[in-house]
């Protein structure tokens, strides 16, 4: 049986000291479990509702400071591009790296991506069919790429709502690639509050055992010491001290799946 995939950590890079103590922390709960820990976080929040809100550090800074959780920490690392030249900056660095959901069609940096042999996350986005993330996969194996993850985060509800329709999950599992199940970002409500995004994280662990019940390969969560001091996604990041309940809780879901 392949490892539980775990992607997890802040959703921006705030500032040297706290994403280092989150590394710390969380390395130090996942080398308890069997399970394929990579760290993520974003050095800029390029896709923000409003200019006011916070983006992070930038490329050249934040690229710096996940360098040096890499190496202090010795954990794969996850971050996301938004531009085509950003991808030659942290190739280098990144272990996977991550197509933004808003960016999943953009066949340009999607190839500029795959082209660095790098796994691939490909965020499905809110408007996209799980049957359409082939095409995605099309893109990506064309240049000779199969490290592939698809990530499952949510389907547009109306006007700033989402929900999850968990047949994506066996859907897309059909391509036979490794799907993750974003278990923060789905509940996120988009742009509602007055120019950023609010949700409830109080659905994060249901939802994660729900998605493991359906056989997803592994959880994406963003989580923060002090989610209501967050400086991006406050509402739906999950706090850091409950993390090792909640890998608990779903490896013991996915051990009973695995039996039957």
């Amino acid at each position: 049986m392949k490892k539980f995939i775990l992607i997890a950590g802040p959703c921006v890079i705030e500032d040297k000291k706290s994403t280092l103590e989150i590394a710390s922390y969380l390395k130090e709960v996942t080398s308890k479990y069997p399970l394929n820990f990579i760290f993520k976080a974003s050095f800029d929040k390029a896709n923000r509702t409003s200019l006011k809100s916070y983006r992070g550090p930038g490329l050249k800074k934040g690229i710096k400071i996940l360098e040096e959780v890499k190496k202090k920490f010795s954990v794969s690392i996850l971050s996301d591009v938004h531009c085509r030249y950003q991808v030659r900056e942290v190739k280098d660095v990144l272990d996977v790296i991550q197509i933004p959901a808003f960016l999943s069609r953009q066949t340009d940096l999607i190839l500029e991506v795959a082209k660095t042999k790098k796994t691939v996350n490909v965020k499905k986005a809110q408007f996209m069919s799980p049957y359409d993330i082939k095409y995605v996969i099309e893109k990506i194996t064309s240049v000779g790429n199969n490290k592939i993850f698809l990530t499952e985060r949510g389907s547009c509800f109306g006007y700033n709502n989402l929900v999850v329709d968990f047949r994506s999950l066996l859907i897309m599992k059909k391509f036979e690639y490794p799907v993750i199940f974003d278990a923060t970002h789905s509940l996120q409500r988009p742009s509602a509050k007055k120019g950023v995004s609010g949700g409830d994280r109080k659905f994060v662990l249901p939802m994660s055992l729900a998605a493991v019940a359906c056989g997803c390969d592994g959880l994406f969560l963003e989580v923060h010491p002090h989610p209501q001091r967050a400086l991006s996604d406050r509402y739906t990041s999950f706090p850091l001290n409950r993390i090792d309940d909640l890998i608990k809780k779903v490896l013991e879901v996915r051990r009973i799946i695995d039996e039957k």
